[in-house]
């Protein structure tokens, strides 16, 4: 029988031996986040507000749909021997698409810690760059207008042990600080993005100050305290085909 549906037969709260208390033992076997829904099933006074309460919390929680249906149908025949009714199971499932929705919205092209554009926004301005390319003429080559500046920053031992235990954040501060030196340096239009964990990249103009700007950008570097971490940073030319560039991102995400 589907979860929107209900038995010919509904049974009472009381029918089902709980008579408006949970048991400690009913309580212990309850899904996480569903005891206000057991105890306003238990009661009888209304689950509807109690379940689009536990919606929200598992969306932000980042529990899938799914499993939130699951818990609430485990929750109703703990308590009440019968699957849940349509107004909980509708109450469940606007507030997880509304808060999965308010989420979607909130999320931005750039990291959260380091302020820099995700990977796959370098892959759209890079494949946006060839198209206009393909628009404008044949022969014209992107290569002699655009090229990537790329900051390095090496791992080390401790980087690698930080790493597989989970601790990041001090690394991810560090290339905050080469992202701040970048937008220091091309602070127009270019686009600045973390490809992998030690690597930023600028989509940067092939001009007169080109060469100009990256000595002032490692000179800024040096000044930069990255804890005895040296950097590197070097101009990479731009392959003819969006194919390529792909690979070459692709190459350059490489530890």
């Amino acid at each position: 029988m589907g979860i929107f549906a209900l038995r010919a037969r509904t049974i009472p709260v009381a029918d089902s031996g709980v008579s408006g208390e949970l048991s400690p033992e009913l309580r212990l076997g309850l899904p996480p986040r569903f005891e206000a829904v057991a105890e306003a099933l238990a009661s009888g006074s209304g689950s509807v507000s109690a379940c689009r309460v536990v919606g929200e919390d598992l969306a932000r929680d980042g529990a899938s749909l799914e499993e939130a249906l699951d818990a609430l149908r485990m929750t109703s025949r703990s308590v009440c021997d019968r699957d849940p009714s349509y107004d909980d199971v509708s109450a469940l499932l606007v507030a997880w698409s509304d808060a999965t929705l308010a989420y979607l919205h909130q999320i931005s092209c750039e990291e959260p810690m380091t302020g820099l554009a995700s990977p796959a926004h370098v892959r759209s301005r890079l494949a946006e760059l060839f198209r206009g390319q393909l628009r404008e003429a044949a022969h014209t080559y992107l290569g002699d207008r655009y090229c990537l500046v790329v900051l390095d920053l090496p791992h080390d031992r401790h980087d690698m042990v930080a790493a597989a235990r989970g601790q990041s954040i001090t690394r991810s501060l560090r290339m905050a600080r080469l992202g701040e030196a970048a937008r220091t340096v091309f602070s127009g239009a270019e686009t600045i993005g973390r490809i992998s964990p030690n690597r930023v990249v600028v989509i940067a103009e092939r001009d007169e100050r080109l060469g100009k700007r990256v000595r002032l950008l490692r000179r800024l570097v040096e000044g930069v305290e990255l804890d005895g971490h040296s950097s590197r940073i070097w101009i990479e030319g731009l392959p003819g085909t969006d194919a390529g560039a792909t690979m070459l991102l692709d190459e350059l995400a490489r530890p």
